[in-house]
């Protein structure tokens, strides 16, 4: 998607707006990939995922029938399923967008190899 639609989905309430950043697929296993960058605070150690994001995955995951991670800098991973299910709702703030977001322990994660394999090997996107 370009970034001029990309930009203007932003300001909609449509679920397009969500869409995972990456296809992938190793032999017939396709996943759906939605990368979180700089998502994770280092002092608290929880992951943060905007709730519209993970109504809009979870939408997704039941239309298309295809897992779907977040994937965190730390190589952490989550489902939205499993963002809804840990994830507590974070206080109301002005910084960012302001919308209401899910905290995560990342404890609560699990490790990227667990599910791919050692990372360099894993999925052609």
């Amino acid at each position: 998607m370009g970034e001029p639609v990309r930009l203007a989905l932003h300001h909609t309430s449509s679920s397009l707006r969500w869409m995972p950043d990456l296809i992938a697929a190793q032999g017939r296993q396709v996943v759906l990939i939605d990368c979180k960058s700089r998502m994770t605070s280092r002092a608290s150690r929880w992951h943060v995922i905007e709730r519209a994001a993970v109504t809009a995955h979870l939408q997704l995951v039941a239309w298309t029938q295809l897992p779907l991670y977040y994937v965190f800098d730390n190589l952490d991973l989550l489902t939205p399923y499993d963002t809804l299910s840990y994830g507590q709702e974070g206080p109301r703030t002005t910084a960012g967008s302001g919308t209401p977001y899910l905290l995560v322990p990342a404890g609560q994660s699990m490790p990227f190899a667990n599910v791919f394999g050692r990372p360099g090997r894993l999925l052609a996107a």
